[in-house]
This record gives structure tokens, sequence and C-alpha cells, in this order.
């Protein structure tokens, strides 16, 4: 079976590099190699930053696809109206397996990430700024360039810059989520759907967008969009960042200018010549088969015409020699522990639908595929994120794409392949292992003043949990980087102040080592 990808696997690129300019040079731009190679950036009025998003069609780049110029907007009219400040947030969460884009550019460019966040605060008048990163290697990345730059959480600054840790899970990168985990909550979807420019973080107007989409604002503000233009089609400008794993030899993020064939990407990571199918798109994307790959360009339009999806910009091909629905029943079965547990569609529908082709799989016959057909049409549409909706497209695009492996298995017991596990999953337990930054502070309590109101383990319950004699017991470790605020939270809400945070023995913290980023060669993308 495949092994999970790694956070920075080999990186490429086809034709000219924009986003990944400079990575040939070295591992990881600091700021000083960031302006070396991309230059300064000068500031950009509000209105003259949405009319450049507009005029290269800049569309969010994590799967949604919303014009970037129209969000830009809808928050500065939002922030005139109500006279407050609005809040900027870099969605950098990739808690998608098959996904490794943001993460390389988190890890190689991230002063292009901010240099994009930043052009957007100063355009609205933001005085905070929110980055949300989902590993170890992102966040200790992205602290380093912001400590580059200056840039803090402290009181007093002209803009005040944090970094907010969110669970490697799959509904934790949706917007929502992101809000609701820099507002001090879990970072699973609200049981209400809020549009984050009227009302996000703080309350705020707040302008949310994914990594990359802020990464390609800096280079169309750098270049013009005269020059962003000359890469890529006409009707979608630029480059595209694409993460390439599944059957392949080289699992890859390949940096490549929209319009290039779908058979080049595949062909440059090593993907069998004739696929049994191409999942595009990732987990909540569409199958394609070997024909529409022929037919087929990088593109929104041209994907989507042919029945596949851009989505995040993972593209996932599998060869003939392994059983296509195994290979669906293994993700399903990923998807459905995904769930956020808070509304029925999700909570029941998705691990109904995996148990559904789970029985197609073993034999059920036709009454299986039946029942499995309605739970996923009934699972559409009900969700309050898109996760449920996201499942049940993989779902019903699994059986659209392979109607000879399903007679197969309905009407024979099976297709007689093995199932190879290709396609990327964590390894087993994940969601309980959550890597840590050590902050060199410990909680501590002042057993005098302490009454038992158990509010701390509330707000903190990864470190503080309620004892059976009806006080806290503390874990005996540092507070995690990613959790310190919410223990200052802890902190300041004990309506006792019995609890604080102080140095822990023996400990001082130590600025990490910046990860390796892989290979360090930038290939062409030419043979």
């Amino acid at each position: 079976m495949n092994a999970p990808l790694p956070d920075v696997p080999e990186v490429r690129v086809v034709g000219l590099p924009q986003l990944t300019q400079g990575f040939d040079l070295v591992e990881r731009l600091d700021l000083q190699m960031h302006l070396k190679v991309h230059g300064p950036l000068e500031p950009m009025g509000g209105e003259r930053l949405a009319q450049l998003a507009e005029e290269i069609s800049l569309t969010g780049r994590g799967g949604a696809g919303f014009p970037f110029g129209r969000k830009l907007r809808a928050v500065a009219k939002a922030t005139i109206r109500r006279g407050v400040r609005p809040v900027v947030v870099v969605n950098g969460s990739e808690g998608e397996p098959a996904c490794r884009k943001d993460t390389v550019l988190l890890n190689r460019a991230p002063h292009l990430i901010l240099d994009g966040a930043l052009l957007a605060a100063e355009a609205l008048g933001a005085r905070t700024l929110v980055v949300a990163v989902t590993r170890n290697s992102t966040e200790i990345s992205i602290r380093a360039a912001l400590a580059e730059r200056g840039l803090s959480d402290r009181r007093g600054q002209r803009l005040r810059a944090r970094v907010v840790r969110t669970p490697e899970r799959m509904v934790s990168g949706e917007a929502s989520s992101v809000i609701r985990a820099v507002n001090g909550g879990p970072a699973i979807p609200p049981g209400r759907r809020e549009r984050a420019a009227e009302s996000g973080v703080g309350n705020a107007p707040t302008l949310l967008s994914n990594a990359e989409t802020f990464a390609q604002l800096a280079v169309a503000a750098r270049t013009g969009a005269g020059r962003y233009a000359q890469h890529g089609l006409d009707s979608e400008p630029g480059t595209v960042m694409l993460t390439i794993s599944g059957q392949v030899a080289r699992p890859m993020v390949v940096e490549v200018p929209t319009g290039v064939p779908m058979r080049y990407v595949l062909q440059l990571a090593g993907a069998p010549p004739v696929p049994q199918g191409v999942l595009t798109g990732g987990y909540h994307g569409n199958w394609i088969d070997s024909m529409a790959v022929d037919n087929c360009v990088i593109s929104k339009q041209s994907m989507a015409a042919v029945g596949g999806a851009l989505g995040a910009g993972a593209i996932l091909p599998i060869g003939p020699d392994t059983c296509p629905l195994g290979e669906a029943q293994r993700v399903a079965n990923w998807l459905a522990a995904e769930t956020a547990g808070q509304c029925g569609p999700c909570r029941l529908g998705l691990p109904a639908a995996a148990g559904g082709l789970s029985d197609v799989l073993n034999g059920g016959g036709p009454a299986a595929l039946e029942a499995l057909r309605e739970v996923t049409q009934a699972v559409k549409g009900r969700g309050v994120c898109k996760h449920p909706d996201g499942s049940a497209r993989f779902f019903g695009s699994t059986l659209s794409a392979f109607t000879d492996d399903l007679a197969a298995h309905v009407l024979h017991g099976g297709c007689g392949r093995p199932t190879l596990g290709v396609l990327p999953l964590p390894e087993p337990g994940y969601q309980e292992v959550v890597e840590s930054i050590p902050s060199g502070e410990k909680l501590a309590v002042d057993w005098t003043l302490c009454k038992g109101h158990g509010l701390c383990a509330d707000i903190v319950p990864e470190l503080i949990r309620m004892g059976r004699d009806g006080y806290p017991v503390l874990a005996d470790a540092s507070v995690p980087t990613h959790l310190r605020d919410r223990a200052q939270l802890a902190v300041r809400r004990c309506p006792e102040l019995a609890l604080r945070l102080e140095r822990a023995p023996q400990e001082r913290p130590s600025r990490p080592a910046l990860p390796s980023a892989g290979r360090k060669a930038l290939g062409s993308g030419r043979n």
C-alpha cells in the first residue's frame, strides 16, 4: 500500500516558474532571498486591487473557486457600512491526504503568501492578519516568516499577525471551520451558514482565502495583468499548483500554466500509460476515464467539460491492475470517519453510504446497489457544510465511472483484481496524533484559590481535565504553541484567578529548525 504523502514532496514546473520561482536556488526562500528573487512589492488601493483580481480572473484555489475580486469588494462594502475594521485570514489548512500544494508554498515560499495577504490587508485597512495552518512544518515556516518581517500579535502594532493551528481533518479546512477555530472554538463547521465577508473573525468583516490564492495575487501585483496573462489560457490566465499522486512513480507538486494537456502532466509523474481512471479535484472530486484524459487540458472549464473537476488541484490516476471500487471503498471509509458529527446527513448518511459500497463489493447484488444509490442521493444538499455534498459527489462519480467493474461485482461477485491501496490516506489513528511545538510554558494552579469551577477544562480540554475530586488535573508537559492562545484564554477566564502560565522548569523555548523541503532540484518538466 502507498505510504502517506510527505509534507513537501518533489516539486516540478512546466514552463517558466511563477509561484515556484527560486525553488532551484534554496530549500526555503527567507525574506532576504524572497526579495532577491521576486523584488519589492508596492501597496495598492482597494479598487485597483479588486480590478487586478478581476482582470486576471483570479478565483479561490482551495476548491470552491469563488472570484477573489468579488469577495474583496464584499468585505470592503461591509467594512464601510458597519464601520468595523476587517480581518484578513490565510487559509493554509490542508487536511486532505491527497493535497500538498499549499503545504509546499507555506514551507518553501511563505513570503509570497504573506505578500498577497498584506497587500489585501493594506487595501482594506485591516489591522489583524491570521494564518491558519495544519502541520508542524507549515507552522514553523510561517512563524519564522512573520518573525523575519517583525510581525507578531503584540498590542500596539499597526498590524497584529498570528498563527492558528487546525487539526489535520477534511472538515477543518472549510472556511467556516477556520473562522470558528480562529475565534477560539473547535475547527468544525457551525450549525448555520454565515457569510465571512459580513461577519467572520470576532464578528468583523473577514477576507478569507486560500494560501495559493494570496500567492497568485502577489505575483500578479508585481507583473501586472498583461504579463500575468502571458502564461496560460486567455479565459483562465496564469499557472496552477497541482498535487499528483495515486498510482504514479513520483508523487509530486507541479506548477503548470493552464492549457497544458492532462496527459503530459500525468506522464511527468510517471502515471500508467493508459490509466483505468483519474480522480480529479481530490476526494470531493470526480473520476474521468482514459479517453477523457486525452481530450482534457488543465483548466476548470476543460476538466468540467469531460466530467472532471480542478477543485483543490489534486489529480490521482489508478492503473488497470487494481480494483477501482476497492480503492473507492478505502476513501469512502475515510470520508465517513471525517464527519464532524453535527448533522444527520454527515453523521449517519456517510457511514451508511460507505457500508452500502462495502455491501456491493461483498456480493450484495442489485438490492445493495439500489440501497447505495438511495442513501447517496439522500445525503445531497442537506448538510450544514460541504463535506456531505463533496462525499456524495465522490460516491456518485465512482458509480458512474466504473460501470463494468460495478456490474462484475453486482452480478458475478467481484472483478478478480486486488485492491492495491494506491490512493494516499493517513496512517490509522492520525486524528489522535497531534504534533506540537513546545512553547516553553506550562499551566499551573494556585490551589489556595481554585474552587473547581471547571471552566478551564472546557476551554482547553487537551491540557486540563477534571479529576474525580472535582478539581482540575493539568497535563505535565509544556503547552504546545498552537494551544497557547486557548491556554491564555483559560487563564483570563478563571473566576478565581487561580490559573496561570509560567516558564517550564529547565526549559527554554528555542526556534525550531526549518523542515527539509524535499528534493532541491527543480526540473523543467521537459523530457
